[in-house]
């Protein structure tokens, strides 16, 4: 059975048992920062287990696409190594909301394995733990599993609830027990069942694990039943493969084979089970669909971890031979095997293959240099990596420390990993000091949802339901205190999707609160940040919510902008260009895109006529509430890094129709003007745009207009002859500067015949030590050059001072170099006025930083000469 067929009928079972098919969500998790990377299938319903969401279905199913590469859910390490550890793999899961509980997804999980799949039922061995006679019993009474199967696991990680059978999604909130379905691989394979002291051999392989989330852990431990508890399963696609393939590695499946065989393709290599293989193939689909998913190679966070994947790739590669950029052309051979079930791949491939072959060339160049640096350290030191060297290889040459940790594991090396982190532990240090705190957005509030109405006011009754100072709860605050506010209901926008929070004032009969930011402090909660000005504020109390009008108009003028200008974009610049990265305030709009060149300045002129069109034909803006996948239909584009549930908003302004949740203007005519106001590169493949709307872009134009007329004053002309009138400007300079050229030519040639007429003979070499006032050093060099001619035999050294500096030049004739060297005379004289140089032994040039001592210098060069020549 393909991977392909497998995907498709374990959500088709699913769908026949009343779950609704959900579609993967992004690798990079939507507005949690307790994750770098999606790395579980529930982590897009984490919010609806935690009681923070809610969906309008109670089943769900789903194929996730999950990484683990970086944080503490990290396998890099292991991938290649082993036959079943990877960086990105596909996640099998069926959930209930307060649903259906652990008879359902049994049965459910037996059925779909048995009678679905195929498998042999002897051949599944199960895991329950230790205190979970429910489902033991459901297993042996229900399903008929031999109790000689059904293995109990108790408490075995040395604390009570802490087990390979017990799951839990943080120290505190929803946990319970698990059942984990393994599949027996045979006697001849070694290793024991779970739970023996055997379990790690290959023999049996856990294939899916079912959460049984019915208790809330409190902050005392204690265990409280949850009112409707849920289920969270997950199996790997890639291990059921395996199984459902007949082999006993991951890496033999029919996916990883096609990938396998265009990596060794591509580096031309004929042994297909080289680990190296391994390492690419499953590093250009992590690649691939983080890239995908919004994520560009980089310095920091995931965007380090990307970088760090392909790295590990190439450097694989190098390892087989091929030193060219090739990785990138595995994307094709991804697509095929992939495209079909993550179409999102096959619309981008292009501009995923693009960024790899970026990176891969960056990156070619200093892995050469890189290796050198570490085969000449191995070469002083055999068998031992010290972690400064291996710190500066990743520091100063890019080098990820488990590239490095690879090699040494390859080459039996002992690794100082702990130096390493000694020495990084002391950069962060320098670097940090002085570093500011940044906002406190998260805090335990645990009331209900408040309801957002910013949409058709900017003012509104409300009340307080929390009061947060230090990040802890309070039930008032006092004149002078900072703090966060939480209202039952707000016109004020929490910062999302790039546009700021709003800012404005909480007012009372007796306290006035000013809003410096709105920012989310959990999900639909809007917490408003600030400072109590005057009286007390309690929990309970009624405030006048009150929206600043005029940076709201600001920002929503350049907000709106910003989905006219992206829309402009694809239309000048193509298809490709994706949203990468936006900053909405009230003075101007920023935003990244893919893109890989910089803008030509008709093209910007382009994309400003396009966006002030959409302006002038004063288009009404339209908010459509519908499904996600109605929204695709629709023509919706989605921006990255946003978290989209099922039910969306659409938002057509102008063309532009674009899934977003923000506050924009009513009518396109509102944002006034458009104008550009930079552009430039931030990463390999992404540009960025800034621009101004309204006032912002009025103020711009009358300063540019100003300074224009300004100019045209200058140069006694109009503006509309102006640049007629600068290009006669730099005409005349060049002119100019002709003429200056040849005077100094013609008054060095001057001064060498000056300077040669008083060369002084010693033993047949003539010397001259001079200073040319004002000379520059092309100056310098005409006459050192126009003095040798004439001497034919000599050694000169001329000197000039500039901002209390000075620069020396030497030459000595070419038949006098095997007595004195320019390089050695220069620095005689340079020594004596606070500097050094060097060169060739014909010429040399140096400074100094003490003029003072140029004199006695200079007239020393004579005795210098005559001890050498």
């Amino acid at each position: 059975m393909k991977s392909s067929e497998i995907r498709d009928k374990f959500l088709k079972f699913f769908e026949s048992k009343g779950h609704t098919i959900v579609r993967s969500s992004s690798l990079v998790p939507g507005n949690d920062p307790t994750l770098m990377l999606t790395n579980s299938g529930m982590v897009q319903f984490k919010d609806v287990f935690t009681g923070t969401d809610s969906r309008p279905y109670t089943r769900a199913t789903s194929v996730q696409r999950c990484v683990r590469a970086g944080g503490k859910h990290n396998d890099l390490e292991n991938v290649g190594y082993t036959a079943r550890h990877h960086t990105f793999f596909e996640m099998l899961g069926n959930f209930s909301f307060g649903d259906y509980f652990k008879r359902d997804a049994i049965n459910y999980a037996w059925e779909l394995l048995t009678k679905v799949y195929g498998l042999p039922a002897e051949k599944l061995t199960v895991t329950v733990y230790m205190e979970d006679d429910e489902a033991y019993d459901i297993w042996a009474n229900e399903v008929g599993v031999p109790k000689e199967r059904i293995i109990r696991i108790g408490d075995n990680k040395g604390a009570r609830y802490a087990s390979d059978n017990f799951w839990q999604m943080a120290d505190t909130g929803p946990c319970g027990p698990c059942t984990e379905i393994f599949y027996d691989h045979g006697a001849d394979i070694p290793g024991g069942p779970p739970g023996s002291p055997d379990e790690d051999g290959d023999r049996f392989i856990e294939i899916w694990n079912l959460v049984f989330m019915q208790f809330n852990r409190d902050e005392a431990g204690v265990m409280h039943k949850l009112p409707k508890p849920c289920v969270d399963t997950g199996m790997g696609m890639e291990r059921l493969a395996a199984v459902l393939q007949h082999v006993h590695s991951n890496y033999e499946i029919d996916l990883f084979q096609a990938l396998i065989k265009a990596a060794a393709r591509e580096t031309g290599t004929t042994d297909l089970e080289n680990k190296s293989l391994r390492v690419i193939a499953d590093h250009i689909r992590a690649s691939a669909f983080m890239i995908v998913d919004g994520v560009i190679p980089g310095s920091e966070a995931r965007a380090y971890v990307l970088r760090r994947i392909i790295r590990r790739a190439l450097r694989h590669g190098h390892k087989l031979g091929q030193t060219k950029p090739f990785f990138f052309k595995l994307v094709e051979d991804l697509n095929i095997e992939m495209g079909a079930a993550y179409p999102e791949l096959a619309a981008v491939k292009k501009r995923v293959a693009d960024m790899i072959e970026a990176e891969e060339i960056n990156f070619g160049r200093t892995l050469e240099n890189g290796m050198k640096v570490l085969e000449a350290q191995l070469a002083k030191n055999p068998g031992k990596l010290d972690g400064a060297t291996a710190f500066l290889l990743y520091d100063t040459y890019g080098f990820p420390l488990d590239l490095t940790a690879d090699i040494c594991r390859e080459r039996n090396i002992d690794f100082d990993e702990a130096g390493f982190h000694e020495a990084m532990k002391r950069q962060k240090e320098q670097a940090g000091a002085g570093a500011g705190g940044a906002k406190q957005k998260n805090v335990e509030y645990t009331g209900e949802k408040n309801k957002f109405v910013g949409y058709d006011s900017l003012a509104h009754a409300s009340r307080v339901v929390a009061l947060y100072a230090d990040g802890s709860a309070v039930q008032e605050l006092a004149a002078g205190q900072s703090g966060i506010v939480v209202l039952d209901t707000t016109p004020f926008y929490a910062e999302s999707g790039g546009q700021v929070g709003d800012q404005g004032v909480l007012a009372s009969s007796s306290a006035t609160f000013s809003v410096d930011d709105t920012l989310k402090v959990q999900a639909d909660v809007f917490g408003h940040h600030g400072v109590l000005t005057a009286g007390v504020l309690k929990v309970g109390d009624t405030v006048d919510a009150k929206v600043d009008q005029a940076k709201r108009a600001r920002t929503i003028r350049n907000h709106s902008a910003t989905h006219l200008m992206h829309k402009a974009l694809r239309e000048v610049l193509g298809d490709h260009v994706a949203q990468k990265g936006s900053v909405v305030d009230p003075d101007r709009t920023r935003f990244d895109f893919s893109h890989n060149a910089p803008l030509t300045a008709d093209q910007i002129a382009q994309v400003e006529v396009i966006v002030n069109r959409e302006i002038l034909e004063n288009h009404a803006t339209q908010a459509q509430h519908m499904s996600f996948d109605d929204a695709v239909k629709h023509g919706a584009m989605a921006l990255f890094g946003e978290k989209y549930g099922d039910q969306v908003r659409v938002l057509d302004i102008g063309s532009s129709k674009e899934l977003c949740g923000g506050v924009h203007v009513g009518r396109t005519g509102d944002i006034g003007l458009f104008k550009i106001i930079g552009e430039g590169g931030v990463a390999a493949g992404i540009r960025r745009v800034e621009a101004v709307t309204g006032e912002g872009a009025l103020a711009l134009v009358q300063s540019l207009n100003r300074r224009v007329q300004e100019a045209a004053g200058a140069l006694k002309t109009t503006p509309d002859e102006l640049g007629n009138r600068i290009a006669q400007v730099q005409d005349h300079v060049k002119s100019l500067e002709k003429e200056l050229a040849a005077l100094k030519s013609k008054l060095a040639a001057g001064q060498g015949d000056e300077l040669a007429g008083k060369a002084v003979d010693v033993n047949g070499v003539k010397v001259v030590a001079a200073v040319l006032e004002g000379a520059d050093s092309a100056r310098l060099l005409e006459t050192l050059d126009k003095l040798k001619d004439k001497l034919k035999t000599a050694a000169i050294v001329l000197a000039s001072v500039a901002d209390g500096k000075v620069s020396l030049i030497a030459g000595v004739t070419a038949d006098a170099t095997s007595r004195v060297k320019a390089g050695e005379l220069v620095n005689f004289v340079a020594q004596q006025v606070g500097g050094k140089g060097g060169g060739r032994p014909d010429m040399a040039r140096a400074g100094g930083t003490d003029p003072s001592g140029l004199d006695a210098a200079l007239a020393g060069v004579t005795a210098w000469v005559a001890e050498r020549a």
